[in-house]
């Protein structure tokens, strides 16, 4: 009778061990560049201006996320550039998608305009954009493939995700 409960109690315990053991934590790193990236967003001034983070995909006509100074990445929104009066910067350059996750600082506004966009099959914001300056090519991770890095790009071609 003793046999079967050492071996369910072994059992839970290996059990427990490797569900403990996946557990993710963010990598040091990371984790200390969202605390300085959380930091340094709480100190951006308010004014005429937002954040804005490149995000190509190429199936994909959107042009990334963009979030009100002060404000955290989760509160972006995924917008669809009006180019009329200033061209993105990639575009400028005649390198699409070059500056993929690039930040800026961008000026413009949101126009009101709702945009269909057909790969996604969604609407998003219309933002038209007046003008840009580079802030970062290498900023912060703001997506969960950049902490953890353990999805390939062809496995996230087709994912949109959310900034945190």
């Amino acid at each position: 009778m003793r046999r079967p409960l050492h071996f369910l109690l072994a059992t839970n315990f290996l059990l427990g061990a490797l569900l403990l053991g996946s557990c993710e934590t963010l990598p040091q790193g990371i984790q200390q560049a969202r605390i300085e990236m959380t930091q340094r967003i709480a100190t951006e001034p308010p004014g005429d201006y937002y954040i804005g983070r490149r995000y190509y995909k190429p199936d994909f006509k959107f042009w990334g996320y963009v979030r009100s100074p002060g404000q955290p990445w989760s509160t972006a929104q995924l917008v669809m550039l009006n180019e009329k009066q200033k061209l993105a910067p990639d575009r400028e350059r005649v390198d699409i998608g070059s500056d993929n996750n690039y930040e800026y600082k961008l000026y413009g506004y949101f126009s009101g305009d709702k945009v269909y966009e057909p790969a996604s099959n969604t609407i998003y914001p219309e933002f038209v954009l007046k003008g840009y300056e580079l802030i970062s090519m290498n900023p912060p991770p703001i997506f969960k493939s950049q902490f953890r890095g353990s999805a390939t790009a062809e496995q996230l071609r087709y994912v949109v995700e959310k900034p945190e």
